[in-house]
């Protein structure tokens, strides 16, 4: 497997300059678990960044059922992987799939790439960033002050676990 470092700069994670808003939430990401051979990957479209105990953190969302989460859970890393409109096909198919049943990266032909940490991305993604897990929780339904979003979003009580993650390094593609 190459490694990522040869087709991405890493950046300071303050220069980054999207709007994670849209990052997040209109362009999706990959989060990716695991490392070489032993990997899973799932699109999602909930998430954050920001500054938490003084780190630049980013925190993602997977639910149980997921196949991704048993990756989540395991390793101490996780992976953002983000990518140009072009593959949201690639998207979709990553996030209405299972890896338990389906080989994603065959499927879509997705490349992976190696971090020097022995986290995944993706030489198709357009930006990568590298996550230490710190915290992790799972979403309780007695602590939404509004109930509607609860009632909405989980409507078969299979709440996320969301983990806080610091980002150790944010890696651009190179030109």
């Amino acid at each position: 497997m190459n490694s990522l470092e040869k087709y991405f700069n890493s950046i300071p994670v303050g220069s980054m300059e999207d709007n994670v808003f849209d990052l997040i939430g209109r362009q999706w990401m990959l989060i990716t678990a695991g490392t070489t051979g032993n990997f899973n990957t799932m699109t999602a479209s909930w998430g954050s960044m920001g500054i938490l105990w003084n780190k630049p953190v980013a925190i993602c969302f997977i639910r149980p059922n997921r196949y991704t989460y048993e990756f989540a859970e395991k390793y101490d890393h996780y992976t953002l992987s983000f990518f140009d409109e072009k593959y949201r096909d690639l998207l979709n198919f990553c996030g209405t799939k299972s890896g338990r049943n389906t080989d994603k990266i065959k499927a879509t032909g997705l490349t992976p790439l190696i971090s020097r940490h022995l986290n995944i991305g993706f030489m198709e993604s357009r930006m990568v960033i590298e996550c230490r897990k710190l915290y992790c929780d799972d979403l309780k339904p007695g602590n939404f002050i509004i109930p509607d979003i609860a009632r909405k979003n989980y409507p078969r009580d299979d709440y996320h676990r969301f983990y806080i993650g610091e980002v150790v390094n944010c890696f651009l593609k190179k030109n």
